[in-house]
């Protein structure tokens, strides 16, 4: 007799289910079964992904879900009394269960969450036809009934689902012979099924596959959980098996055939078919008598007068060669939906970025303003986007500033309507490292030994990986029993779904509402956002509109940067405009003064850069191309082939033109779409089918396609050897060749933020301090940067700061940078607003005694006052210390004679009476260090002077400063010196003590790992405050650098 498995759960049960759905359809296949049900809990997220394996596999795929039944109604939420749901499975039978199953889970999700997705009878009944319904596990209500004697309720919910459900409803008998509690259910269930007539169906609530799963499965329970595997009374299903076991099923139901049978029976009722790769666009509003492609020609051919001072027949021949394209794939209405939303984007003002992806290799999206890079210009190729012999829906990828992305979305609700738009869920995974950390927490191993192992995993590296490459890891792995188990442990749990989010970009539109297309929820508890339970493969599978609106913050860096020199300056900056051969740019790039400068301030970049000493913005493409993993190492060829330090060989001579600019090496996909046509005849289309070959690295497409490639090139008269010689160069090019179209639209962005740094250098850097100000030290670093173009950074003041940095001084002359209100700790942003509308509308404070008066009341109190006087920001109305001291008097200043302010006209200024003034008693003046302290302690940094300052002259020349030792990466044994500012002790497993001791000089700060060996005779070195100088190792990682110390010595300051 056959069984199919109705009762199914995989990694999206998330922290609950651990089979990935690829191994769940493999067993399955392997064990010969027809079809194979999903049932995750309280969601879909992996029935697109199972559909499609399943079919792939030859295996009828049943969508499924087990949800959550209301105890009372969906709307109920009473603590304790509605916060356990019971548990219902639900299969869809056909098109119109499917359906059904999609509102169902949205409902759950948007109507009825309380703790978990709930539906309710009243669901149901609205929404039950094409489904069959089983009566779940131990947690369903007729379980918890029969559980509870309560055997009439027992009936009266089996009666109702029946009525319900008719013949589609199932009580479902499971088999766990170490639970008491479940044979007391089968017998009810078989009971109440002979007493209702009522069928019987065998499941066995898969929750992983095989036997030896269990311990992984019940460690992901306790990071669900959050508890220690040791820990009592924790959830756990350890007591009995909920593997993918076929034969314990239908071996203990063999006295019970017709609950084996039923699984049969079911599988053979569910013939869900779901359409793929079918345009499911929104509807675009047309004028009357017009059909979407001949509005779209109109649109282009406005564009060419706008674009083209004249129109070649290059440009003409290239134009109509893509509307061609874009008519024969029914794409006209994806082009003006993008159109009409960038455009509306630049008609409100928000800045929008010049493309990304391959969208800017077509001329069409050039025309309507989509993108802002003459494709023809920069050669770039259309069927890198749109190819005619791979039709499958545009992706035409969009920047905007961050701050009003959400903009953005709103119009596309109100455009299309809000239940036809949404963002797009992610899922995080648990990587090697993560996994290990995870387990080792669980297993109860201490932090430093798991953390120990976890570093020896390279990042981005699967543990397997990791284990054939790093011989310590292996080493470890082969005589550490505990190593050794939690790394087989981490192998189960890696790759397993951890957690669901919001994808950064990812945005659905729909036709119709969304729900009947995939099912939708919250973004989480805290967040209303609305995002599908389909990722964005799946929802591009579905055909429905996906697009990416990234929020990107350079581009509101430009937008904010173009606003305060309009402020300061009086000048509208065009960037579009702006000279792409600017000298001051490119000295700026040579230089490498690229701090703010989007993709190229990373120190890596600026060390090439200074080699390179680019040219133009085709060497910034190049590099934005070739700053990656793979390709990165052919940066010093480009280098040396730009300043003639090595011979430039090319195997045909067709080659020449393609590779020239590029000295010799393939940096784009284009240029290995280009080889393919020029030597082998390929179309662009062709070669691009060639690329993703080569890309895919399956070898049986590769062969194909380079039989076809090899017969091209036989065909226009390159020799077999050359042709082979051509195709190896080629091949591993494909793999890591970056796409031009994306780089040269970032290389166009990196550019704009260059001329501006480089011409509008305060704007600029207020600006970027403003946008980093959350992150203290890249505000202290930015500071430095503005030290070293002589731009000084002054503290707050209440009479010329403004809510965020701002440029002050004579902008010819002496611009300086003030720090903004905002920045300056417990000083609220309501008082914020209060003071500049005060400021704003009776002018600058003149005296203490003004201040106090028009602030009073204003939310001014002790913590904003304290704050205010510390960062410096009263400086003008007395010393600080003074005011300190004297915080009483100045919170209960009331003055009896003052001017009313009611009274005064709009342009007059308040003042105080001449009879009031505040008599302060007298303070010693505040220490050096005391002042500094202060000022870190309110801005988060030291701006005035740091408090090693005074040390460096006696370290001159005897340490690496700490920004040097970063930007250099320098490895192996250095000496560096600075204040401890923080320290955390831990213990380890022995029971020594240790220390992670931040190290901060002038330039930098970095983290020192103190072991117990130095620690045990050098603890007076590591006292918050300490001046010291240690010499010691450091270590560089992906996490960053730290340092660890063997020798020291405690400065003693200079005389």
């Amino acid at each position: 007799m056959d069984f199919v498995h109705l009762h199914m759960h995989s990694h999206y049960s998330l922290l609950d289910g651990l089979s990935r759905i690829p191994d769940m359809v493999a067993l399955a296949k392997e064990k010969g079964m027809k079809a194979l049900a999903l049932t995750d809990h309280g969601n879909m997220y992996g029935a697109i992904e199972f559909y499609k394996a399943c079919v792939k596999a030859g295996i009828k795929p049943i969508v499924g879900q087990e949800m959550y039944m209301a105890n009372r109604g969906r709307n109920d939420r009473t603590p304790k009394l509605d916060d356990s749901p019971y548990h219902l499975i639900l299969l869809a039978k056909n098109d119109k269960g499917y359906r059904n199953l999609l509102q169902l889970t949205t409902k759950a999700h948007l109507e009825g969450f309380y703790y978990k997705p709930r539906i309710d009878f009243e669901l149901l009944q609205q929404h039950h036809e094409g489904l069959i319904a089983l009566s779940a596990c131990l947690g369903g209500h007729i379980s918890q009934s029969l559980l509870s004697n309560r055997h009439e309720e027992a009936e009266m919910l089996a009666a109702k689902y029946k009525e319900i459900f008719g013949p589609d409803y199932y009580l479902e008998l499971q088999h766990h012979p170490h639970i008491p509690e479940q044979a007391t259910v089968n017998e009810g269930l078989k009971a109440l099924a002979k007493k209702l007539s009522l069928p019987l169906v065998a499941t066995c609530d898969s929750h992983y596959l095989h036997h030896d799963d269990a311990e992984a499965h019940d460690v992901l329970l306790c990071l669900q959980t959050k508890r220690k595997q040791n820990e009592k009374g924790r959830m756990s299903m350890m007591h009995d098996d909920f593997s993918f076991d076929t034969e314990g099923v239908m071996k203990a139901f063999a006295d019970t055939p017709e609950a084996i049978g039923n699984t049969v029976r079911i599988a053979e009722a569910c013939n869900l078919t779901i359409q793929f790769e079918q345009p499911l666009l929104p509807r675009f509003p047309l004028p009357e008598g017009e059909t979407a492609f001949s509005l779209l020609q109109q649109h282009t051919e406005r564009g060419l007068t706008t674009r083209y001072k004249e129109v070649t027949p290059e440009i003409r021949e290239r134009l109509n060669y893509e509307l061609s394209v874009i008519e024969k794939t029914g794409f006209a209405p994806y082009f003006l939906i993008v159109w009409d939303l960038v455009k509306w984007a630049k008609d409100h003002g928000i800045m929008v970025g010049p493309g990304r992806g391959s969208a800017a290799g077509s001329i069409v999206s050039y025309l309507l303003g989509i993108t802002q890079l003459d494709p023809i210009h920069y050669k770039l190729v259309f069927e890198r986007f749109l190819n005619i012999e791979r039709i499958c829906m545009p992706d035409i990828d969009m920047d905007f500033t961050d701050t009003r992305r959400n903009e953005v979305i709103q119009y596309l609700e109100h455009k299309y309507g809000a239940d036809h738009v949404a963002q797009i869920v992610t899922f995080g995974t648990m990587a090697a490292r993560v996994s290990v950390r995870d387990v080792g927490r669980v297993l109860d191993v201490p932090y430093s030994f798991c953390d120990a192992l976890a570093k020896m995993i390279p990042a981005f590296s699967t543990l397997e990986e990791a284990l054939r490459d790093n011989p310590e890891l292996k080493t470890m792995y082969d005589t550490n029993a505990q190593a050794k188990k939690i790394i087989d442990t981490s192998k189960k749990l890696e790759g397993v779904v951890r957690h669901a989010s919001t994808h950064a970009c990812g945005i659905v539109v729909g036709p119709e509402p969304l729900p009947n297309h995939t099912p939708l929820q919250y973004a989480s508890t805290s967040d209303r956002t609305i995002i599908s339970q389909y990722e964005m493969h799946a929802v591009e599978a579905l055909g429905l509109l996906k697009i990416d609106l990234l929020g990107l913050k350079n581009l509101t860096l430009l937008e904010n940067v173009k606003a305060m020199i309009a402020r300061t300056r009086h000048i509208n900056i065009d960037l579009n405009n702006i000279p792409l051969d600017n000298k001051e740019t490119i000295r700026l790039l040579q230089h490498a003064d690229t701090t703010g400068v989007f993709q190229l301030e990373s120190a890596g970049m600026k060390k090439y850069l200074k080699q390179l000493k680019p040219t133009g913005l085709e060497d910034i493409i190049a590099m934005v191309a070739l700053y990656r993993p793979g390709p990165m190492e052919l940066i010093n060829d480009y280098i040396d082939g730009k300043h003639g330090k090595r011979d430039i060989h090319y195997l045909h001579p067709a080659l020449k033109p393609i590779l020239e600019k590029t000295y010799g090496i393939a940096v784009y996909q284009e240029q290995v779409l280009q080889i393919a046509r020029d030597l082998a005849g390929f179309s662009y289309g062709q070669a691009d089918l060639l690329r993703k070959a080569m890309g895919k690295k399956i070898m049986s497409l590769l062969q194909e396609q380079k039989k076809k490639f090899m017969d091209g090139c036989t065909a226009k008269g390159v020799s077999q050897k050359v042709a082979e010689q051509v195709f190896a160069f080629m091949e591993p090019f494909a793999g890591y060749a970056f796409n031009r179209a994306h780089a040269a639209c970032y290389a166009y962005i990196a550019w704009h933020t260059a001329y501006l740094k480089a011409h509008y250098t305060p704007e600029f850097m207020a600006c970027l301090l403003t946008m980093d100000c959350g992150d203290l030290d890249r505000v202290a670093a930015l500071i430095d940067e503005c030290s070293e173009q002589h731009l000084e950074v002054l503290p707050p003041d209440i009479n010329e700061s403004e809510v965020d940095f701002t440029v002050v001084g004579a902008i010819s002359t002496k611009p300086q940078i003030r720090f903004g209100l905002n920045a300056i700790k417990n000083v609220g942003t309501t008082f914020v607003e209060n003071l500049l509308k005060e400021r704003t509308t009776h002018g600058p404070f003149t005296a203490l005694e003004d201040f106090l008066l028009r602030m009073s009341g204003r939310d001014l109190n002790k913590k904003s006052l304290e704050a205010l006087i510390k960062s410096g920001a009263m400086q003008a109305l007395g010393e600080k210390a003074q005011l300190l001291y004297n915080i009483q008097e100045l919170l209960h200043f009331s003055p009896h004679k003052v001017v009313n302010i009611s009274q005064l006209s709009l342009f007059a200024t308040p003042a105080v009476a001449p009879s009031t003034h505040l008599p302060l008693k007298e303070a010693p003046e505040a220490a050096r260090l005391e002042r500094m302290h202060w000022e870190k302690e309110v801005l988060g940094l030291y701006l005035s002077e740091h408090p090693f300052s005074e040390y460096t002259a006696l370290v001159e020349g005897r340490r690496t400063p700490l920004k040097t030792l970063k930007e250099e990466r320098t490895k192996g044994t250095t000496i560096i010196a600075g204040i401890v500012t923080t320290i955390k002790k831990i213990f380890t497993k022995k029971g020594d003590a240790m220390l992670f001791a931040r190290l901060e000089d002038e330039s930098d700060h970095i983290e020192a790992v103190v072991f117990p060996k130095f620690l045990a005779g050098n603890s007076h070195l590591f006292q918050e405050g300490n001046p010291v100088r240690l010499k010691g190792k450091t270590e560089i990682s992906d996490e960053g650098i730290k340092f660890f110390p063997d020798q020291g010595e405690l400065l003693v300051k200079p005389t």
